[in-house]
Formats: C-alpha cells, structure tokens, sequence
C-alpha cells in the first residue's frame, strides 16, 4: 500500500498544435518534482484519445487547434471515467471566462512564465485524484446548462485573478454603475456579468432580486425589517444591509413565505 504521505507523480498530458509549444511545456515541466510527462497530443480528437488512454491527472490544453478546439474537448470527456484538471494554455486572454465556465481550473498565457505554470500546476496537484475528478464532473454538469438553477458556480475576479465561487457561500450581488461585486464572507470580487445577466441564469435558485441594484442569497437572510408599507430593510447573516425597493416589495414577501 502507498504511504500516507507520499507524493504521487502528477501524470500530465500537453495538447498543443505547435511543436515549438509542446517542447517548451515538457521543458519547463521536467524543472518541476513529481510531475510526469505522459504523452502529447496535436488536436483535440487525439487529445480525447490520449486522455482515455492515459488516464492524466493534468491535462495542458490549447484552445484553438485543428480538427477539435480546447472547449470541446473539455465538454466531451466521458463522464464516469478518469477526468483530469484543465488548465488552459493559450495566447488569447478573451477566451478566459469561456474555458472556466467549461471547466478548466486554470488559464496560462504564452508566453508561458516558468512561475505561472508552476503555480498552475502545484493547483493541479492539490485537486487531483477523486477530489479533482469530482470537481471538473461538477463543472461539467454546469457546461451542459448555464442557465437556470443547474448554474451552482459564479466566476469572480480579483485583479487578475479569476476564483470559481459556489453559489451558496455567495451572500449577495450589488452593482454600482456598471461594476458588479460579489458579496462573500471574507471579501468582494467583481462579477463577471451583469446583474441581469445573473437574475437570468440563477432563476429559480436561493436568490432573490430585491432593488435594481440588488441581489442577495435568501439562506443569507438573518431579518427583515419594514420600513414602510413598501420598503425593507434586508439584514445579512454577515451583518450587511441592504433597502428593498417598492418596485421590488412583492420579492421580499415572496421571502417572507420562503
């Protein structure tokens, strides 16, 4: 049996339809302890191929290659077998917010920084084995429908930055002109959306609109207090308030019956 506390090689996978790419990844790879290189592959479809052959716990993905692109091969692995962390490598930065709501756990940029790969990968190997499989099967299910309230992850970023939040530790959203926070028990991170855009996709979950500037987490809700006959005062379990609007007075005693 495997001691408790050994390190297991982090078997890796680099998909990349540049030669030049692939060499420079397994270079900087072979730097790093317990990381193993295990194959490579040109395009997604081979991609696909390696990844149920070699079973990686890592796979360093290209975006835009030939015959299948970076976001496709992540929606098609098959679930119920071996799935890997994602990280995505790749030179256009617009294609961020897409490849986390596909399911990749992190985004490098070329050119590949040794200590931003590093880090990519150390965040590899403290999800991989089961706790990664079931991650990347739980963002798969959010890739199938990012609508409605199947959408239990929220993208929110910190400078550069981007975190995957689950919904139920988000306490609210509020927006202030066009910049939308999220509203957490230990800090803000700006949305990625706007706050039509999240009403839309969580309708039907925990959250509720309450001002148009305004959205908070119902299992969040420590009281609410009347102002008037048509205003409230919402108090947050983390202390923070917030005044219902009278165009939204009938979502807070849709609260009141919650």
């Amino acid at each position: 049996m495997q001691p408790a506390d050994s390190i297991m090689s982090l078997k890796t996978l680099i998909v990349d339809d540049e030669p030049i790419a692939r060499q420079v990844l397994r270079e900087e790879l072979e730097l790093m302890t317990d990381v193993e290189v295990v194959g490579e592959a040109d395009n997604g479809a081979t991609a696909l191929e390696k990844i149920a052959e070699h079973q990686p716990d890592l796979v360093l993905l290209d975006l835009q290659m030939p015959v299948m692109g970076g976001l496709e091969v992540i929606r098609n692995m098959k679930r119920g077998t071996h799935l890997p962390v994602v990280v995505i490598v790749t030179a256009y930065d617009k294609f961020a917010l897409q490849a986390f709501d596909a399911g990749a756990l992190d985004y490098v940029l070329k050119p590949v920084r040794y200590d931003r790969l590093a880090e990519a990968v150390e965040r590899a190997k403290r999800l991989s084995g089961t706790a990664a499989i079931e991650r990347l099967a739980h963002l798969q299910e959010v890739t199938d429908s990012l609508e409605g309230p199947r959408m239990r992850r929220i993208i929110g970023r910190v400078g550069e930055e981007y975190f995957l939040l689950r919904a139920d530790e988000i306490y609210a959203f509020q927006a202030e002109g066009v910049v939308v926070s999220i509203v957490t028990a230990k800090q803000k991170y700006e949305a990625t959306h706007t706050l039509k855009a999240l009403t839309e996709r969580l309708k039907g979950t925990t959250f509720q609109r309450i001002h148009r500037n305004a959205m908070v987490n119902v299992d969040h809700v420590r009281k609410m207090s009347a102002l008037s006959s048509q205003r409230w005062l919402i108090t947050l379990t983390n202390g923070q308030e917030f005044v219902a609007s009278k165009r939204q007075a009938h979502s807070v005693r849709e609260l009141l019956h919650w």
